[in-house]
Formats: C-alpha cells, sequence, structure tokens
C-alpha cells in the first residue's frame, strides 16, 4: 500500500511539474505581419477648387494570379494638388478593411516613399525619395507627423509642371521599431510598391 502511495505520488509531482513546465515557456511573440492591400485609390484635389482626379489599382484577388488593374494619372499642367491615399483591404467584400486608418494609427511604424520621372513637378522637384539616404524633405509631406516628428504621407502636395509623360511611383514601408531620422525606403517590409503612368497636359 505505501508503494502505491508513492508511485501516486510520484504521478502527481511529474504532472504538476511537466504542467508547470508548459505554462513557463515562453510564448513567441506574435509578428507583426504586412498589411494586407488589395485596392489603392490616389485621389489629386486642385487646390482652390474643381474636379477631383482619381488614380486607382485593384487587385482584387490579392496574392492570387490575376494581374492588378490600374488607371493613369492624369493631371493638369502648371497646377497644384492636395493628394490622398486611400488603402483597402476587398478580399472579403461584406467584410471590406480600410487599410489607412490602421495606417495612420500605426503611424509611427509606416512611411510612404514617392518616386517620379524628373521635370513632371516643380514642387517638389528632383525625381523622389525612393532610395537610401533620401528622407522627407524631398516630398510635401501634408499630414501630421507621428509621435516621433516623422512623416506619414496618407496627405502630400504636388505642383505640375509644363506637359509631359512619365511615371509616378510609390511605396508603402512596414517600419515597426526601426522608424527614424536616417531610416529609408530600402528598411522594413513592404506593404505596398505601385508604379502609375502619369500624363500631364
Amino acid at each position: 500500500m505505501k508503494w502505491m502511495n508513492y508511485a501516486v505520488y510520484v504521478l502527481l509531482v511529474s504532472a504538476v511539474f511537466l504542467f508547470t513546465a508548459c505554462e513557463d515557456d515562453d510564448v513567441p511573440p506574435e509578428e507583426n505581419e504586412e498589411e494586407v492591400v488589395t485596392n489603392v485609390t490616389l485621389t489629386f484635389m486642385p487646390e482652390g477648387g474643381g474636379s477631383p482626379i482619381i488614380a486607382s489599382w485593384v487587385d482584387a484577388d490579392g496574392e492570387g494570379s490575376d494581374a492588378p488593374v490600374l488607371t493613369d494619372i492624369e493631371l493638369a499642367a502648371n497646377t497644384t494638388y492636395i493628394m490622398e491615399i486611400e488603402l483597402l483591404n476587398a478580399l472579403d467584400p461584406d467584410d471590406v478593411e480600410d487599410i489607412s486608418e490602421e495606417v495612420a494609427s500605426e503611424s509611427d511604424e509606416h512611411m510612404f516613399f514617392f518616386g517620379w520621372t524628373d521635370g513632371l513637378f516643380t514642387d517638389p522637384s528632383g525625381d523622389g525619395n525612393i532610395g537610401a539616404g533620401n528622407r522627407g524633405d524631398a516630398v510635401n509631406y501634408e499630414d501630421d507627423n507621428d509621435e516621433n516628428g516623422y512623416p506619414l504621407g496618407l496627405e502630400t502636395q504636388w505642383t505640375t509642371g509644363e506637359a509631359a509623360n512619365g511615371t509616378f511611383r510609390i511605396i508603402l514601408k512596414h517600419q515597426p521599431n526601426i522608424k527614424s531620422e536616417t531610416s529609408d525606403s530600402t528598411n522594413g517590409e513592404t506593404d505596398v510598391d505601385i508604379q502609375w503612368d502619369i500624363i500631364i497636359q
């Protein structure tokens, strides 16, 4: 009988030890995943009034085999625009997710970078801030800076030059814990990387 009591005692202690050991195991932190974006809309609103110019990118099946569908950007020459970016996840049409709101709420972890054919715009001039070493001063960021004073890019300002054709590219980087004074478009994970044809006339 004593042997049986001892065996039961050993089994109970072992079970408690195993349960405690399992509880003590560090649970790996949940990864900060990239945003899923199926729809990107650029809305260029002329300063001083007028009809908005809208360009879109739609990837209806996400990472499926269907190619995204883009509409060209067509702007008037010598005109200043405020451009707003809308991001959606519409993989489930009954539950469309506004990724713009999520990006805005995590502005300290995200930043848009822009590149374009040199000469399309007089302000900002140049060809953008895509690439190492180029920061926010190459683009007219209009939305509020994040809590650390760095730009986001959901709203920007653009002044076109004379009639011309070229390309316009946006990259949204996800930079949790690395967005800084020196971080750039080569740092972090890429949530969005899209290039449009642009016509200024």
